[in-house]
């Protein structure tokens, strides 16, 4: 099986959720990770925060990503599926495709590190 990554982004513009909306929406991400361990795919994850450092040619660091943004990388995860198209399908499910504006970007993992 290969592994894929699975990246969360979400669309800032939309404002945050209420703790209600927020705890329903976990429990909705939570249940279907479950599911994609439940069938031994899932390999790890987790999300991140909005505060970062851009890193350019020439030593330029800036701050960011900056809420002004649109899109934000909101997290990600790493799965196993044996092609693109079963990486896909399990990704389909996700819970976060529910929210306006929020995508998932399937990306299969290659490896260019040598493992000692």
């Amino acid at each position: 099986m290969d592994e894929f990554v699975l990246l969360f982004h979400m669309d800032q513009t939309m404002g945050s959720p209420t703790p209600e909306q927020l705890e329903v929406y976990m429990k909705q991400y939570h249940d279907w990770v479950g599911g994609i361990a439940a069938q031994n795919k899932f390999s790890g994850g987790t999300g991140l925060s909005t505060e970062g450092r851009v890193l350019k040619p020439n030593n330029v660091i800036t701050d960011g990503p900056y809420a002004e943004i649109k899109e934000t990388l909101a997290g990600f995860i790493v799965i196993k599926a044996k092609d693109f198209d079963e990486a896909v399908s399990l990704a389909k499910a996700c819970p976060m495709l529910k929210g306006e504006g929020n995508t998932v970007e399937v990306r299969k993992i290659i490896g260019v590190h040598n493992k000692d």
